[in-house]
């Protein structure tokens, strides 16, 4: 049983990970390396990700400073991150690539923090999603007689615990990000 239980409080973590991943993506004014995770520069016909083609570095508070180690790279990543979703034009000069994050306005704040708010809740989704396999799993054995009616109570008991204690962190980290928005 308590194997069955660990199992579904790693799912659970997992699924947090992720969130807390698609977090440190969204931008919030300031310049910020992780905007770049899911970029993918085509390096000799093999999709690598920017983070391993060249120095990422933050020269200024809103400026993200992109140098690969092979100049041959700089159109590549240029056209990677045109066609990404982050919104940003970056600018070279042939050796360098500069992102400069401009300022948020009153209603880009307003959508991030929706944005944020948004994923909160599918990520609670999903825990709750978890939190249902689990029991499920929990009456199956019940009725198979692997565990007896006290035991799978116990463990309904200990999901419900894990799942509160998750749903927690999340809001927990959608708190943590909307003040970093509005705060920028």
């Amino acid at each position: 049983m308590k194997q069955t239980l660990n199992k579904y409080e790693d799912k659970m973590k997992k699924t947090i990970q992720s969130f807390a991943d698609d977090l440190s993506t969204i931008r919030a004014g300031r310049a910020n390396p992780h905007v770049l995770d899911r970029m993918v520069v085509d390096y000799y016909g093999v999709a690598t990700p920017i983070q391993q083609v060249g120095n990422i570095s933050i020269p200024e508070a809103r400026i993200l400073q992109i140098q690969p180690w092979d100049a041959s790279l700089v159109k590549a990543i240029e056209k990677a991150i045109n066609e990404s979703d982050i919104g940003i034009n970056p600018s070279n000069d042939g050796k360098v690539i500069r992102l400069v994050f401009p300022e948020l306005n009153e209603e880009r704040r307003k959508d991030l923090t929706k944005e944020v708010k948004k994923k909160g809740e599918s990520t609670k989704v999903a825990i709750r999603n978890i939190r249902r396999e689990a029991l499920e799993t929990f009456k199956k054995m019940q009725k198979a007689n692997e565990i007896s009616e006290d035991e799978q109570e116990v463990a309904e008991k200990e999901v419900q615990k894990l799942t509160d204690k998750f749903i927690e962190d999340i809001d927990k980290f959608i708190e943590s990000k909307n003040k970093e928005i509005l705060s920028v």
